[in-house]
């Protein structure tokens, strides 16, 4: 990719590739390793769970990766999506900081997960395929990926999160809406379901526990195959349209950011905003600090290990070296269900490693809290998720204002909250909290991580 940006738009500002950071790595991540062998996968090992197309970008080695035009036709729905500069939070904040952020919120399903779940349909229905499975957490991802089946004549299967399943009804009604089928998690209608609900009837569920139901459902059924809304690095790849515009348009704007942030779960909205501008460094660009947030009840960058693990519950998949809380982990549930994830991707948690970007973790009080002073001054309400960002960037700017230097920070504003009402009711009742997980259950999960030679 040229670091001319310009180059890769369309005359309407459309991005025609992907950007792959794999190209410009100083070191390369570490290889998936089969769990049976621990020798590293081959194509063949995927390929019960993803068409080869998909397989073919999760190991590229090329820094561009061309979009099809079928997937373009229908990015242009709500692509290029805008940048804003929030000078109201600004003047709110009374800060010398300049903050831009892009805003993810206006696809179809209302967040940043549609630039993956379209090329993924569109790779599946070019492969023959009629049926997909996935999981989701807050129903961001399994809502998206109904949308693309929609589009492309492909039945989808969804296994949401108990927990997000009872709290966010109308996420569920959108994919119901959309044509696809959802089914609450852990469910009886897999072994891994109905192994942990024999443990425990009442279990509220986890990302990984899903993508257990999903993933099995898949290597099971010839005409299924399986989808991931975040981790991989297809699904990285898929985002980083988001940074490319976002590029151009800061340029346009006569600007540059210091400071990149995103909320991270799995790391695809981060990385979305995050790799393009990385990129650019690793190849001789300016610095910029690049910060991930997560959630202090789920803080896989920042509490979790860096080691081999499995990326679901019933070890059903391969085993990817990531930042992880141990696969058996199962966060409490508050209400950012997108970024309740036991691991972090396998490329954000190298990049950490690398000393390349920086974590942090907040409660969920004060994501909220920030949330609610970004809506009153900018009009948008974002989602649990992306109150993460918003919390980052308003601490930030207020850091510029008490060192009286002037920063330009950008952050992607990855989602809408309009489905996540129930949560909003909940902080301003007072009743939202703070949750913490069991020190115990960490160790435990940790101590289970599977055995790799180094």
């Amino acid at each position: 990719m040229s670091d001319s940006i310009k180059y890769n738009l369309d005359e309407s500002r459309l991005p025609r590739f992907w950007y792959n950071i794999a190209a410009d790595l100083p070191t390369p991540a570490p290889p998936v390793l089969h769990p049976g062998t621990l020798a590293p996968v081959g194509p063949d090992d995927l390929a019960p769970l993803f068409p080869m197309s998909l397989i073919l970008q999760e190991v590229a080695a090329e820094r561009e990766i061309a979009i099809p035009e079928p997937v373009r036709d229908v990015y242009r729905q709500w692509r290029p999506s805008p940048l804003f500069r929030a000078r109201r939070l600004e003047r709110a904040l009374d800060t010398p900081a300049r903050i831009y952020y892009k805003w993810e919120g206006v696809s179809p399903a209302g967040s940043h997960k549609p630039n993956t779940a379209v090329p993924q349909a569109f790779y599946n229905r070019e492969a023959g395929v009629t049926n997909i499975s996935t999981e989701t957490g807050a129903g961001q991802w399994g809502s998206s990926l109904a949308f693309a089946g929609a589009l492309f004549g492909i039945n989808v299967t969804v296994y949401m999160v108990r927990v997000s399943y009872d709290q966010k009804p109308y996420r569920r009604a959108l994919m119901e809406t959309y044509g696809a089928r959802c089914v609450a998690s852990p469910s009886m209608e897999t072994a891994s379901g109905r192994a942990v609900l024999e443990r425990n009837a009442n279990h509220p569920g986890s990302l990984g526990i899903a993508i257990s139901e999903a993933v099995e459902v898949a290597a099971q059924r010839d005409d299924t195959k399986y989808a991931l809304g975040s981790v991989l690095n297809h699904v990285l790849l898929h985002q980083t349209v988001i940074g490319i515009e976002a590029m151009e348009q800061m340029a346009m704007a006569g600007d540059d950011p210091d400071i990149v942030v995103g909320c991270t779960g799995g790391g695809s909205n981060f990385a979305g905003i995050a790799f393009p501008f990385l990129g650019a460094q690793l190849r001789g660009g300016r610095k910029r600090r690049i910060v991930a947030v997560e959630p202090a009840a789920c803080p896989s960058l920042t509490r979790g290990r860096y080691a081999y693990d499995f990326g679901d519950t019933g070890h059903l998949t391969p085993l990817t070296k990531m930042h992880t809380l141990g696969s058996t982990f199962t966060p409490p549930g508050f209400h950012a269900g997108g970024l309740r994830y036991h691991g972090m991707a396998p490329l954000v948690s190298h990049l950490k490693e690398l000393g390349l970007i920086e974590a942090r973790a907040y409660q969920q009080l004060a994501v909220f809290e920030a949330g609610v002073q970004f809506a009153r001054a900018e009009g948008i309400l974002p989602a649990p998720e992306a109150n993460h960002a918003v919390r980052a960037v308003i601490d930030e700017a207020l850091e510029c204002k008490k060192q009286g230097t002037s920063r330009v920070i950008l952050f992607n504003l990855c989602g809408h909250g309009h489905f996540d009402m129930q949560a909003y009711i909940d902080y301003f009742a007072g009743k939202l909290k703070d949750l913490a997980y069991e020190e115990s259950e960490l160790a435990m999960a940790l101590a289970g991580l599977p055995s790799v030679p180094a």
